[in-house]
């Protein structure tokens, strides 16, 4: 099967990379040059625990590629990349092909949807964590799940995913997990990302486990106020007990910072907080998050 990989970052390499390992053709396509450069020259290549590395041949997407022939796509671009991967799937996504999104944060699979219409777009969710060492080069540092909505287009999908050696498991309410990742995110990425810290020492600096607290339950109201129910019972809870166990981990907000690259904290901390004006819920932690990591995007 050939795959369509819409990214040419972290976590785009690590499911490029084990999908072409598993045996499927693999396409990427991005705007990052060096990226790009570097995926044509050597592949994708990935490091593993004990410091090798194995490269895995993939096919870079440029302006003379065929319209319409790809059966299956994963967005996993940036958020604000969502709207023109949207476009440009318009003529690459075969009209009975299907489009799944693995992305951070909010309002992607309503981008995706309103170009591609419903019958095209799965949403998903995943906690596999991945780490660019440089470009086209990617370390696989967290083994989590990849959940998934029910479509009735994702079966091949899900098999070859399973092939790769991904967990998959389907759910009724990708919701749920949606806002579950959100909350998570919202409270761990913009503080290591302003903090310059990996994850786990967010839990011996005694503010910043306040402030990691504060935003996760913030983030939770939210959830709740909509009837969302939460994949956990207790936010605060949840969110240490991630980043103790990613201890080691550079957020992929820390990786943008650190790369001078816009950050996805308008589809987390600020999706949040637009949705609490509606709601009438404050979130006042989330606001000054989010205000503090728009000043450093607009360096």
């Amino acid at each position: 099967m050939e795959v369509l990989v819409a990214g040419t970052g972290a976590m785009a390499c690590l499911f490029a990379g084990k999908l072409t390992a598993s045996g499927n053709d693999v396409t990427m396509f991005g705007t990052w040059r060096e990226g790009m450069a570097a995926l044509r020259q050597f592949g994708v290549r990935m490091l593993d625990l004990y410091g090798n590395t194995q490269s895995y041949p993939v096919k870079v997407l440029d302006g003379a590629a065929r319209n319409g022939i790809f059966t299956h796509a994963l967005v996993l671009v940036k958020s604000w990349q969502t709207e023109r991967v949207a476009n440009q799937l318009k003529g690459l996504l075969s009209e009975d092909g299907i489009a799944l999104t693995l992305q951070n944060g909010l309002g992607n699979y309503e981008i995706l949807e309103g170009n591609l219409g419903p019958e095209r777009v799965a949403l998903g969710v995943t906690t596999n964590g991945a780490r660019m060492v440089q470009p086209g080069h990617v370390q696989h540092t967290g083994i989590g799940k990849i959940s998934l909505g029910t479509h009735p287009k994702l079966g091949e999908l899900i098999k070859r995913f399973q092939e790769a050696g991904f967990q998959v498991e389907l759910v009724s309410t990708p919701a749920s997990l949606l806002w579950g990742k959100l909350v998570i995110n919202a409270a761990i990425n913009p503080l290591t990302a302003l903090l310059r810290v990996e994850n786990g020492e967010l839990l011996r600096r005694p503010e910043a486990r306040e402030l990691l607290g504060e935003a996760a339950r913030e983030a939770a109201m939210v959830a709740t106020s909509q009837g969302i129910s939460l994949p956990f019972p207790d936010p605060v809870y949840a969110v240490e007990e991630v980043a103790r166990n990613t201890a080691p981990n550079a957020s992929s907000m820390l990786q943008d910072v650190t790369r001078s690259r816009n950050t996805e904290i308008e589809a987390i901390n600020g999706a949040i907080v637009r949705a609490g004006e509606k709601l009438g819920v404050p979130t006042p932690i989330n606001r000054m998050l989010w205000r503090l990591v728009k000043s450093i995007d607009q360096r």
